[in-house]
């Protein structure tokens, strides 16, 4: 009877679903911004497709993200239900803020998505068309505030190149950083700051409702203005794409890596993951294992050229 017992509860047991992982992602910035919706996304699609049981968000902001990622090479050495989110604004910030933990510190698995940028204006401004805002920019650079994300990011790059291509001092911009994209957000409705760059998902609903004007959005991965005839003259030619991605913990097995890149290969496949990327309006850029990798080491390479032609990095 007893072995009849445990044989049944035994065959119970292997019934259930099986669920890869229990995991933690951590968005390394504050609730509201490009990370959090990435994290908080990956938490919506993983237990609504049966990739993991309980996935848990957890933020910690500062410095471009790069405290969270010291913090979460430090505490999860070896382990395989840790993530963190990051991107290309991670690449720049470790480099701005000469971070001693890199992303070689932890096990990268995929990039997720892409998402172009987009300036916009409070809706009270008197900038009507980017050619006012290079205008301006042009006239007197420190007359014009710039809000977007961490110093050495995707934003802060756009402008910067945005400066160059219209013949003004990259080093002259006043670009004004936010940890997250909530207090970005709101400084850019407040009026605090001329203009406001960041992914266009970020200010999609303000812009349709009337709040916010859109001066420039993108195509593909070039910068390109809603009304073309305000660029002319202005040569502003800029190629800036965003992209965001999914690292594990340091010290994995082959095997571990193994296992949390089969969860993302499931996941990026899903009808829910496929339904997210078109109501954020994200790119699927999708790119895993050892092909992420090497992409990933130009894209170091290539941020660490812009930086220092800029002059965010010495």
């Amino acid at each position: 009877m007893k072995h009849t017992f445990l044989a049944t509860l035994f065959a119970a047991a292997i019934a259930l679903p099986a669920y890869s992982a229990d995991y933690t992602i951590m968005a390394p910035a504050a609730p509201g911004g490009g990370w959090d919706q990435t994290a908080r996304s990956l938490q919506t699609v993983m237990q609504k497709e049966g990739i993991s049981g309980n996935v848990q968000v957890q933020n910690v902001p500062g410095a471009g993200g790069t405290i969270g990622l010291a913090q979460f090479a430090s505490q999860n050495n070896g382990n395989p239900n840790a993530l963190i989110v990051g991107g290309y604004v991670m690449v720049g910030a470790i480099l701005t803020n000469q971070s001693p933990v890199t992303l070689k510190d932890v096990t990268p698995i995929a990039r997720l998505t892409g998402e172009y940028e987009a300036i916009v204006v409070p809706a009270s401004s008197d900038i009507k068309t980017m050619g006012d805002l290079v205008a301006k920019l042009k006239a007197d650079p420190g007359s014009v505030s710039w809000g977007g994300g961490s110093a050495g990011g995707t934003d802060h790059i756009a402008v910067g190149l945005i400066a160059k291509a219209s013949g003004v001092d990259p080093t002259k911009i006043n670009y004004v950083a936010f940890s997250g994209g909530g207090e970005a957000l709101a400084a850019i409705l407040g009026g605090q700051v001329t203009a406001g760059i960041s992914g266009y998902g970020e200010f999609e609903s303000q812009v349709k409702a009337g709040q916010l004007r859109r001066v420039a959005g993108s195509s593909d991965t070039r910068i390109v203005v809603v009304d073309a005839s305000a660029l002319e003259g202005s040569c502003v030619d800029v190629s800036v794409q965003n992209w965001r991605m999914v690292a594990a913990a340091p010290g994995l097995t082959p095997e571990q890596t193994a296992a949390v890149t089969a969860d993302f290969d499931k996941l990026s496949k899903s009808a829910g993951w496929q339904e997210i990327l078109k109501t954020k309006g994200w790119a699927d850029t999708y790119l895993a294992g050892d092909a992420f990798k090497a992409q990933l080491e130009k894209d170091v390479s290539a941020t660490e050229g812009i930086l220092k032609e800029i002059g965010l990095v010495k």
